[in-house]
């Protein structure tokens, strides 16, 4: 087994999947091999806590690797992410192939502690402590970008909610400077990315903390938005009491930003949204959503909703009912409440009963899945344009003929036949919407790709 072979498995949001691209290109990059876990000689588990049971899944995954290695001492296994600044060098504990525990800002050293590692088979190394600025990477090495790519902006959040355990795993808000970010914007859409998303937990209080240059969240928007050959300009994750009107304005004034905001209102009620500590009421969220809708006419909104926060009645419950139907959202992500250790709810003493949390989960998905079933119905006949991502996986049977699949500037996925013989990845086709499926959408070629 040859000892750079490495394989990475990533759990949780965006911003590990982006870390664990980066970890795969700058380990590449040293000489490294990405293989299929059972070929792995390092395995690193990108980890995340905000879910329920992080724990275990990281336990259970420790496991199962393991397991397909027989427990063979020289596979190093390298834990990185969220729970690994959670659980420290806890992770060291009954299990002697986990060599490397690395935090938040701690998985910057990881590709340097790896090679050091391999040199020091007895070696363990714990990298948990934070920055107190944002430390830029070193290059991942990666010759050409996938079409859609992703850009950390800044690191960490400042708001403590009382359900979130983010700000003790990732850490305190450190903005990037704007000169790195549009560094790498250019490299990536000079290495063929078309899209670019920018990522951070708290993504429009970017700027404001110590680590900011004086550049707003509204002034890296726009300059990213006038980078050359930049098609669609994404961002993820905002909060709602920092939507700024130049924030909002964005939406009109910047063609390549999509008209796609996913904002997370996570209740409907006002006593439980103060109890959250999300610094906005239900009117507050109803009044922002209605000044972006006139802004931007066509937004299509998703959010977060968390079901079962401790003390939430059946009015309570209702009220977030109402406030799903009232926003329209095109799709949310909806999950039971659990508590996260070192949180305040945690400790809060009036908890909703497991079986009261997914019962009312289940009435809210069931309601979400028929708002989301009506926004894509409604797409039927429209025309649009799909960036091309890869080969659909669905069976064709025409011949000549390849079946692709890609997003429209609202982020839904479309499937459209192209013709065969030629590799579309990366490339804008303009297509009228024939067919609305439970999750995505089919499509027409109509008119000429580029």
């Amino acid at each position: 087994m040859p000892d750079k072979n490495f394989h990475i498995i990533t759990f949780g949001c965006q911003m590990n999947v982006h870390d664990s691209r980066w970890l795969a290109g700058a380990l590449a990059a040293r000489g490294f091999v990405q293989t299929p876990l059972e070929q792995a000689r390092i395995v690193i588990l990108n980890t995340c806590s905000v879910r329920e049971k992080p724990e275990q899944k990281v336990k259970t995954a420790l496991g199962r690797v393991q397991s397909l290695t027989g427990g063979d001492p020289d596979v190093l296994v390298a834990v990185t992410g969220c729970v690994a600044q959670q659980l420290g060098q806890k992770l060291f504990e009954g299990n002697g192939q986990v060599r490397l525990v690395a935090g938040s800002d701690g998985i910057n050293d990881v590709p340097g502690a790896i090679e050091r590692l391999l040199g020091e088979p007895r070696l363990r190394l714990s990298l948990l402590d934070f920055t107190s600025r944002y430390v830029e990477r070193e290059p991942a090495g990666h010759s050409r970008s996938h079409p859609v790519a992703y850009v950390n902006i800044m690191q960490g959040c400042d708001n403590f909610c009382a359900y979130c355990i983010v700000p003790y795993t990732r850490g305190r808000q450190k903005s990037r400077a704007a000169t790195a970010i549009l560094d790498e914007c250019r490299a990536l859409l000079g290495q063929g990315a078309r899209e670019i998303t920018l990522l951070g937990q708290n993504v429009n209080a970017y700027g404001r903390d110590k680590s900011g240059d004086g550049t707003s969240f509204a002034d890296i928007l726009a300059q990213v938005a006038a980078l050359p050959g930049l098609e669609r300009l994404r961002y993820v994750t905002p909060h709602p009491k920092d939507m700024k009107p130049a924030d909002i304005e964005a939406f009109s004034s910047l063609a390549p930003l999509c008209p796609r905001l996913h904002l997370p209102v996570q209740a409907g009620a006002d006593r439980v949204l103060a109890r959250m500590g999300r610094k906005y009421d239900s009117q507050d969220f109803l009044d922002l959503v209605a000044i972006l809708r006139k802004t931007c006419p066509d937004l299509a909104l998703s959010t977060d909703i968390i079901v079962g926060f401790p003390g939430e009645s059946e009015e309570d419950f209702d009220d977030t009912l109402e406030m799903v139907k009232t926003c329209g959202f095109m799709s949310a992500f909806s999950f039971c409440y659990s508590d996260r250790p070192g949180t305040r709810a945690a400790l809060f003493p009036d908890k909703v009963a497991p079986e009261r949390k997914q019962e009312r989960l289940l009435r809210l998905q069931a309601l979400q899945e028929e708002l989301s079933a009506r926004w894509l119905n409604d797409r039927v006949g429209q025309k649009t344009c799909l960036l091309i991502e890869t080969r659909s996986p669905r069976q064709l049977g025409g011949e000549g003929e390849t079946l692709w699949q890609g997003r429209d500037p609202y982020g839904a996925l479309a499937h459209v036949v192209l013709p065969s013989g030629a590799d579309h990845t990366g490339r804008m086709v303009p297509v009228v919407i024939t067919r609305a499926g439970k999750h995505s959408l089919s499509a027409r070629l109509e008119g000429d790709i580029w």
